[in-house]
């Protein structure tokens, strides 16, 4: 038998044993009647029982010990009571079991990197209740960031990292350096990790800089390894604030720099206060801030100058620097540097090299993920005892189709579950059940001597995080709204919030939830939705009249894809551009046209423009790597530099990208492009 097996017997038949007892046992009555250690000798029974103590605990099920007084390890008795192994009941209203129902199928269908403990959460989470997996009506909503690992490497990765958290381990790995290009081992305590603009990042210690960094996954080689066997290496300082890193935004990640003073024109100030105003303050211009006009001043901590200043020059002349004196400094160099590269004229250096071009890659979300990670096999025993106990009190037979639907197994691996099953026992030669097959059917033991199972387990920490991941990547964009709710019942029961514990999703930028939910309201009703929408690639506010098909996220926010009735197509606008949403009294008839449409297109995925037009795009040496990891590189420079094509649908969206670029990006052609940016440069 392998010994992954024997584990796995022996510590189901540790937690039947304790929960049958009903008492506190000692070690010697443990090792007397639980499978797997009457085997074994005094030393390996202790060395194997203290290592199934700690993997218990790793995964949330925590023995009760009590030392009656100072003696041998054989004094100490061991219990396991009620609520450290079963969950609280929790109280789902049938909403609220939909809209997570929904959120399991959407995630499944777009390769969620936690698809699977999130079926295996659900379970539990919905015990009693009629299966809440079964297919439900689709919603009117596509998902193209999903939270997904990116492939086997990167998703091996990711669950190593997550039982590293989780068992507070050293880990070593191999890492690619952007800043500085070079590849470097490094030792890390693993704190935190982070989902946010499609990217998982781990915050933790590094021992080589002795100061809390963040690493991207993507950019990890090789594989994650523990740095020692110890059963646990660190303790997170109480001091470290798990979230903070998740709320930052992209130009206050690393060591604070200073404060920044931006303004900001009163025509955008409502939008800077709603998607921005959580990192900064903002408050009206005075005129010893030296503003150019009416407006607001944005004061926000920053870590990374160039980071900041690419953010304030996609406002164009809606924003800008106004201090501290070397940051007012550096932003004027910087949009200087645009405009001569632009308008000069703009020789870069000769080309070394000619890449082959690979065809773009472009997914739609239909289609099933395979780097989801794969739960804890632990999880699914438990779900499926208690599956199988609660078929045998009904005197059912459950059909093998379904059980492997539920927990998304092969038929090999649910054989192998259910003949584990059938040798777990609780001491004195009785069993917890006896399932066998019988055709496609599975048919239990109608009284099974233990039914220690027959309710819910405690959520596993990746299950939590995978069920409460799920819920903050949606936010208030389902058409149920009852997530948030769900939410804060499934907190409650686990008595801890996971997304402080392990994994964060960041917010995306999904603008008000109000008008969120008015989208919803108006897709189903088939009502005409009014809009007053800002257009930021060209600076302009438009009153639109749509028919709203389906919300969809990619990779800069939510959007709503409609047939824009004035002007007579379809369109995509992004959620927190609306600045006024009001669902109207008409109706319209859905348009078979606008509905074959249906599912994310690559651009949501890749932030590329569906288009015609391609600009060829010069990147600067020090942003070369930074490109590479987004772009087509299809020349390589003598200086490092490198030549990207860059695809658009219109000069505004392109000038906004190099705008965003901050004197790194310069166009080469087309020359009406090149031409457009600098006359933006000199309106300013």
């Amino acid at each position: 038998m392998a010994k992954d097996t024997e584990k796995l017997i022996r510590q189901l038949s540790l937690i039947s044993f304790l929960m049958a007892q009903g008492r506190p046992v000692s070690a010697l009555e443990i090792k007397r009647e639980v499978e797997g250690y009457s085997d074994m000798n005094d030393d390996a029974f202790a060395r194997r029982f203290y290592a199934d103590r700690a993997e218990l605990e790793s995964l949330g099920i925590q023995l009760g010990v009590e030392k009656p007084g100072e003696g041998f390890f054989e004094a100490e008795l061991y219990s396991l009571p009620p609520e450290n192994f079963y969950l609280d009941a929790i109280s789902f209203s049938d909403n609220e079991l939909a809209a997570l129902s929904t959120a399991l199928m959407l995630l499944t269908d777009g390769g969620f990197a936690y698809a699977e403990p999130l079926r295996l959460a659900l379970q539990q989470v919905a015990w009693g209740h009629p299966n809440p997996l079964n297919e439900v009506e689709r919603a009117p909503v596509e998902m193209a960031m999903t939270a997904s690992a990116g492939g086997r490497d990167l998703s091996q990765r990711l669950s190593k990292i997550e039982t590293a958290i989780s068992r507070r381990k050293t880990i070593e790995f191999t890492y690619y350096t952007m800043e500085r290009g070079e590849t470097e081992k490094r030792k890390v305590d693993p704190y935190h990790l982070v989902f946010r603009g499609g990217q998982f990042y781990l915050i933790g210690l590094s021992h080589e800089r002795e100061a809390v960094r963040v690493f991207r996954l993507s950019r990890i080689q090789g594989k994650v390894g523990y740095a020692s066997k110890a059963e646990h290496d660190f303790s997170p300082p109480e001091n470290f604030d798990r979230r903070d890193y998740g709320s930052r935004a992209d130009w206050q990640l690393g060591e604070t720099q200073g404060t920044a003073k931006i303004f900001i024109r009163e025509r955008i100030a409502w939008l800077v206060e709603r998607d921005f105003g959580s990192y900064g303050k903002l408050r009206d211009a005075k005129k010893s801030d030296g503003a150019p006009g009416k407006g607001k001043v944005f004061e926000t901590s920053y870590a990374s100058v160039r980071e900041l200043i690419a953010w304030v020059l996609r406002w164009r002349a809606n924003a800008e620097v106004l201090g501290p004196d070397d940051l007012r400094a550096e932003a004027g160099k910087r949009r200087e540097l645009l405009r001569e590269r632009h308008e000069n004229g703009f020789k870069p250096a000769k080309i070394v090299d000619r890449p082959l071009r690979e065809a773009p890659k472009r997914s739609r979300s239909n289609g099933r993920g395979e780097a989801a990670i794969r739960p804890e096999r632990f999880a699914r025993l438990v779900t499926l005892a208690g599956m199988l106990i609660e078929a045998a009190k009904a005197g059912e037979r459950l059909h093998v189709a379904e059980l492997r639907q539920r927990l998304e197994l092969t038929d090999e691996e649910l054989r192998e579950d259910v003949d584990l099953l059938n040798v777990v026992n609780f001491g004195g030669g009785t069993y917890v059940l006896y399932a066998e097959y019988i055709g496609d059917e599975i048919e239990v033991d109608s009284e099974p001597y233990g039914d220690n199972f027959a309710r819910p387990a405690r959520l596993l920490p990746l299950e939590a995080k995978a069920l409460v991941a799920a819920i903050d990547l949606f936010g208030d964009h389902l058409p149920q709204s009852n997530l948030q709710s769900a939410r804060r019942k499934i907190v409650s029961a686990l008595g801890h919030d996971p997304s402080e514990e392990g994994l964060e999703i960041a917010s995306a930028g999904g603008g008000d939830a109000k008008v969120a939910r008015m989208v919803n309201d108006a897709i189903a009703g088939s009502k005409v939705l009014e809009l007053s929408y800002y257009k930021e690639n060209e600076d302009q506010f438009t009153d639109r009249r749509v028919e709203p098909y389906r919300l969809e996220n990619g990779r800069e926010g939510w959007y709503v894809e409609c047939y824009d009735l004035t002007k007579g197509g379809v369109r995509h606008f992004k959620l927190d551009r609306v600045k006024e949403a009001n669902v109207s009294k008409e109706s319209f008839e859905p348009r078979p046209e606008v509905e074959e449409l249906a599912g994310v297109e690559g651009w949501m995925t890749h932030g590329e423009v569906p288009t015609a037009e391609v600009a060829r795009v010069w990147v600067s040496p020090e942003r070369a790597r930074w490109l590479r990891e987004e772009r087509t590189v299809v020349e390589e420079l003598a200086d490092g530099a490198v030549v990207v094509e860059l695809p658009y649908a219109g000069k505004p969206w392109l000038v906004r990208e190099i705008l965003r670029g901050a004197g790194d990006l310069v166009v080469l052609e087309p020359a009406d492009a090149r031409e457009a940016i600098a006359k933006e440069i000199a309106d300013e």
